[in-house]
């Protein structure tokens, strides 16, 4: 069976669902790093990951490691490039000379969502903070590094089991409440981890090169979202829209970002499952509530 590296597999929301994904489908032999295992900004992280795949000689590596605090961002940039362009620099400049694949994931976040149709993998990039800009770096290095098999996949508002995810928190918050105000000015294209898993593998095994959006069908607000999910668990709280405003952030987030992912659809010959469908799978089988 072909292996698999996964960075992040034992502690990421993503990572932890790649790893799931491809244990599940039995075509696949996984290794997750495990945590603390690389100082992701120590000077001899090179030498690190060069010795762990040599030993390991993986056919694909998942890089699902990343700085995603996107408020943190704001005031430790720095750390932010380290982990979201140092670290798939160095990766893109190992699979340069070894056979093996490099799928690393990107965001949303690289858009300023002044668009008012769904952006495209052609759409130029204009990140509006420090987390979007980080990540368009990683991007831009991983491209600069001219490999001949690899895979940028961009997702967004990622929700799953594992790590604490926006789902999770509105449905702490509704605990003991009749209502919460969540934000409606602001759209994008949520995402259950584990579609977002199992697509990038069906990618990689049909060695689909290049740049792809995979998100779940459809679009909706934050407060959608969570109206979804406090209807499914029949809470009795009520979800009510605000705007921005009403919650100041040092963060300026994109108004619109929903993901096109057409690229995908018409290579993989299958499209993501509705938002609405992919959230209550996840509150069905991964969610405490």
């Amino acid at each position: 069976m072909p292996k698999a590296l996964v960075l992040g597999g034992q502690s990421g929301l993503l990572g932890q669902a790649l790893v799931a994904a491809l244990k599940a489908s039995g075509r696949w032999e996984v290794t997750a790093n495990a945590p603390g295992e690389f100082d992701y900004f120590s000077r001899g992280l090179g030498d690190a990951l060069a010795a762990r795949v040599d030993s390991l000689e993986p056919d694909c590596v998942f890089n699902a490691a990343g700085y995603t605090n996107v408020e943190g961002a704001e005031d430790h940039e720095d750390e932010a490039l380290i982990l979201n362009r140092s670290l798939p620099a160095a990766l893109a400049g190992l699979m340069k000379s070894r056979p093996a694949r490099l799928v690393h994931f990107s965001t949303d976040f690289v858009f300023d969502g002044r668009k008012n149709t769904p952006y495209t993998t052609d759409d130029p990039p204009r990140p509006l903070s420090a987390y979007g800009r980080t990540k368009w770096a990683g991007e831009q290095a991983i491209l600069e590094a001219g490999l001949s098999t690899y895979n940028i996949i961009r997702t967004a508002w990622l929700f799953g089991k594992g790590k604490k995810n926006f789902i999770q928190t509105i449905l702490g918050l509704c605990q003991g409440k009749k209502e919460i105000q969540v934000v409606s000015d602001q759209t994008g294209s949520p995402t259950y981890a584990l579609d977002l898993a199992q697509h990038s593998i069906t990618l990689v095994e049909l060695e689909a090169n290049g740049l792809f959006h995979i998100v779940n069908g459809g679009q909706a607000s934050w407060c959608e979202l969570a109206d979804e999910a406090v209807n499914y668990c029949q809470l009795e709280c009520r979800v009510t829209p605000v705007s921005s405003a009403a919650w100041p952030s040092k963060v300026v987030r994109p108004a619109y970002s929903v993901l096109d992912v057409s690229r995908f659809t018409q290579l993989a010959g299958q499209s993501p499952r509705a938002w609405p469908q992919a959230v209550r799978a996840y509150l069905m089988l991964d969610c405490s509530h």
